[in-house]
């Protein structure tokens, strides 16, 4: 029986006073919970002050991106091992705005998919379609397209641990979000195609997000 996992992307907010002001009135908020999982994603600056509070409880801790290197002459960059130092056990990966703003594709998704595996780290591996292609009815082959190449070389095993998180662009900072239906259906259409390359127990196990 997979577990309902809700994820609290922080964006580019909070310096390191206001996310241990944050962290603290939602760890007392949040203790009684226990059937549902709770991961918060601050920036990368506040990920070791945010654990040393959370540190014991129900809440985990993600980064927002990573660098599928190890180490090297990669300014401004952080490691799978980076990020698992500072107590963090997620990475979110592939979001649309690193898509947009910073240029990452289907294959640096891949890449760093399989950096963050090896370093024991769960992806949050985020998929989704632009109001564009949406309205052209290309929402299911533009999903699949990012799905193939985000789990390219990814075997039955190493998916145990990924989680995928459908967030159309177009519910992202719009004010719209997609209907129930919307965002079932593409659901569905995520988890039946874990089946035809996984087979049914991993796309039954496989959490599916939305986000938006």
């Amino acid at each position: 029986m997979r577990k309902i996992v809700i994820a609290g992307n922080w964006k580019m907010f909070n310096d390191i006073s206001g996310a241990r002001e944050l962290v603290t009135q939602l760890k007392s908020k949040v203790s009684h919970i226990t059937k549902t999982g709770i991961v918060v994603c601050p920036p990368a600056t506040n990920l070791s002050a945010v654990n040393e509070i959370i540190s014991g409880s129900n809440i985990g801790l993600g980064a927002q991106n990573m660098y599928w290197e190890a180490e090297g002459a990669y300014t401004g960059e952080l490691s799978a091992q980076m990020i698992k130092s500072t107590g963090a056990a997620y990475v979110i990966i592939g979001h649309s705005e690193r898509r947009q703003y910073f240029g990452e594709t289907d294959e640096t998704v891949n890449k760093k998919l399989h950096a963050a595996l090896n370093a024991g780290l769960n992806p949050i591996v985020c998929v989704g379609e632009t109001l564009e292609e949406r309205e052209s009815g290309v929402t299911k082959d533009v999903v699949k397209t990012q799905i193939s190449g985000a789990l390219q070389g990814v075997s039955g095993d190493q998916m145990r641990p990924v989680i995928l998180a459908y967030e159309p662009v177009w519910a992202i900072g719009t004010g719209k979000t997609a209907t129930p239906d919307q965002a079932q259906d593409v659901h569905a259409f995520i988890r039946n195609i874990l089946e035809d390359v996984f087979g049914p127990d991993i796309a039954g196990e496989t959490v599916i997000q939305y986000g938006g």
